[in-house]
C-alpha cells in the first residue's frame, strides 16, 4: 500500500498532513498504540533531521508499506555543498550515498561529489574587527544530530540518496 503523498514547506505547512497521513496508515495496517506511536516517531524526526540538515524544505512525504512493514519516504530539492552532503550520508544506516549502487552511479556521485563547493565558516573571537566580519559566515554552534540519534534507535534502518540537488531519505521499520 502505498498512501498518500504529502507537500511539506518551509513553512510547516502540510507537516501535521504528515502526522495525520501517518497514524492513518498505521491504524489502516492494524498497528497497535505503541507501535503506531513508534511510527509517527519515526515519521517526525525523518522531517525534523531533512530540515535540520537541508535548511530548506519544498518536499514530499509519503509512506509504503506491506503488512507490517514500513518505508518511509521523503525527496526534497537542495543546494548541495560538501559539509550538508556529509551530513546527510552520515545519518545513513550504511554511511554510504544509495545512487551509487551501480558502476555509472557511483562515476556520476564522484564527479557530483567533486563539484561541490566547500562552505566557509569563521569562529567570532572578540578581539575581531567588523571589517574582518565582513561577508563571512559565522559558525554557528555544531548540530547537535539529536534528530539522527533518536531516529537511528527508532528506526530499523535508514537510507540516504543524492542525486544532484535532490534528497531521497527512505526510513525503514517493521514490527
Amino acid at each position: 500500500m502505498k498512501s498518500d503523498v504529502i507537500a511539506i514547506d518551509n513553512q510547516g505547512k502540510g507537516i501535521d498532513s504528515a502526522k495525520e497521513e501517518t497514524k492513518r496508515v498505521a491504524q489502516f495496517q492494524g498497528l497497535d498504540a505503541k507501535e503506531s506511536l513508534r511510527l509517527q516517531l519515526c515519521a517526525e524526526e525523518m522531517l525534523s533531521l531533512a530540515r535540520s540538515v537541508t535548511g530548506e524544505m519544498e518536499a514530499s512525504f509519503w509512506i509504503e508499506s506491506e503488512g507490517k512493514n514500513f518505508e518511509l519516504h521523503m525527496t526534497t530539492q537542495t543546494v548541495m555543498d560538501k559539509t550538508k552532503r556529509d551530513l546527510l550520508i552520515g545519518a545513513s544506516t550504511a554511511q554510504k550515498n544509495e545512487a551509487t549502487n551501480t558502476f555509472l552511479g557511483r562515476i556520476r556521485d564522484a564527479f557530483q561529489e567533486a563539484m561541490l563547493s566547500e562552505t566557509d565558516t569563521y569562529t567570532y573571537e572578540p578581539d575581531m574587527s567588523p571589517d574582518d566580519m565582513v561577508n563571512r559566515v559565522i559558525e554557528s554552534e555544531d548540530w547537535d544530530q539529536y534528530e539522527q540519534s533518536v531516529l537511528r534507535s527508532v528506526a530499523d534502518g535508514i537510507k540516504v540518496s543524492i542525486k544532484g540537488k535532490t534528497v531521497d531519505l527512505t526510513v525503514v521499520k517493521a514490527f
